[in-house]
C-alpha cells in the first residue's frame, strides 16, 4: 500500500493558488494525487472551524475521486493547526482524540486516526516548542500523552502513524546540529521523548531503511532563500509503524517539491498483504 504524508501550510492556499508559493504548492498536490495514495494525511490544514469550504470540498473531490475526507479543526485559534485523512477505502472508525494534552492543544485538532481491519493509521500536527522555548514544558507534556495514546491503539494492532513530529531526532537528521541544541525541535527533552517514543514499540521507517545517509530532510526554513539550494534543513517529518510490521515496510522518500521551501511530503510503501 502506497502512504503519503505532507504538512501543506495551508489547504486553502493551495486550493486558492492565487500567489508564487500557493501555486507552488498547488503543484505537489497535483502530484500527490496523480500517485493516487491509499492514505494520504495532511497536516497544518489552517482550516476555519467549520472545517471545508465547498470550494475546498468541489477541489479535493476532483483531485482524490472516489477518497473518503476525514478532517479536524483547531476550535481554539482561528484557522490554525489542524490534521486530515484522505482515504480510498471507508475506515471502521474515525476518531479525532482528546489525549489530555496541557492547555489548549487538545482542541487545536492536531490528531486524525482511522481504523482498519488489521491497523491504524493516524496522523499528527505535533506542537512546536516555541522560538524561546516558551511552550517546552508543555510540549513535553503532550510527547507524554501522545505516546500513551499511540500505544493503547498498539495494543489493539498495528500502527502506521506519520506527521510533522516538530522534532530532529538524531545529529544526522539535521544540517547544522552543533549550532541548534538548543534551538526548538532540537534540545536534549524534545530528542529524549521521541527516543522514548520509539521505544514504546515503534520504528522510524526512514531511518530503519537508511539508517547512515545524510541529507534526507523534509523541511527547509522559508526565512533563509538558500536554505533548499544548499539543502541546510531539518528532518522532522516521519513515517513509524509498529515494530511488528517494520519488516513490511518496503520503501520511504522525500518528495521531490522542487523549489518549494517549508516541509515535503513523504511517500511510504509497505506490504500489508503479509
Amino acid at each position: 500500500m502506497n502512504f503519503i504524508s505532507w504538512n501543506i501550510d495551508s489547504l486553502n492556499a493551495a486550493v486558492e493558488h492565487k500567489s508564487a508559493r500557493g501555486e507552488m504548492t498547488w503543484q505537489v498536490l497535483e502530484k500527490i494525487a496523480a500517485a493516487k495514495p491509499d492514505v494520504f494525511a495532511i497536516q497544518e490544514t489552517k482550516l476555519r472551524e467549520t472545517g471545508m469550504t465547498k470550494k475546498h470540498q468541489e477541489t479535493l473531490a476532483a483531485l482524490f475521486p472516489g477518497y473518503h475526507f476525514y478532517s479536524n479543526s483547531s476550535t481554539a485559534r482561528k484557522s490554525y493547526a489542524g490534521t486530515m485523512l484522505i482515504t480510498k477505502t471507508e475506515p471502521l472508525s474515525v476518531d479525532y482524540p482528546a489525549i489530555g494534552a496541557p492547555g489548549e492543544m487538545d482542541q487545536e485538532g492536531r490528531i486524525v486516526t482511522a481504523e482498519y481491519e488489521n491497523y491504524y493509521v493516524s496522523t499528527v500536527y505535533t506542537p512546536n516548542a516555541g522560538s524561546d522555548l516558551d511552550r517546552l514544558t508543555d510540549r513535553e507534556a503532550w510527547d507524554d500523552a501522545y505516546r500513551a495514546y499511540i500505544a493503547a491503539l498498539d495494543e489493539k494492532k498495528p500502527v502506521i502513524f506519520s506527521g510533522d513530529f516538530n522534532v530532529a531526532h538524531e545529529e544526522i537528521d539535521l544540517k547544522h546540529p552543533a549550532q541548534n541544541h538548543h534551538s526548538a525541535g532540537f534540545t536534549d527533552e524534545e530528542r529524549t521523548h521521541f527516543s522514548q517514543l520509539l521505544a514504546a514499540g515503534f520504528t522510524d521507517t526512514l531511518r530503519r531503511l537508511h539508517p547512515d545517509q545524510p541529507g534526507l530532510y523534509s523541511w527547509w526554513a522559508q526565512r533563509s532563500k538558500t536554505s533548499k539550494i544548499n539543502n541546510s534543513g531539518w528532518r522532522i517529518d516521519y513515517y513509524l509503524v509498529s515494530n511488528r510490521i517494520a519488516d513490511q515496510v518496503q520503501s520511504v522518500e522525500v518528495v521531490d517539491t522542487g523549489a518549494r521551501q517549508d516541509h515535503a511530503p513523504l511517500r511510504c510503501e509497505i506490504d500489508l498483504t503479509v
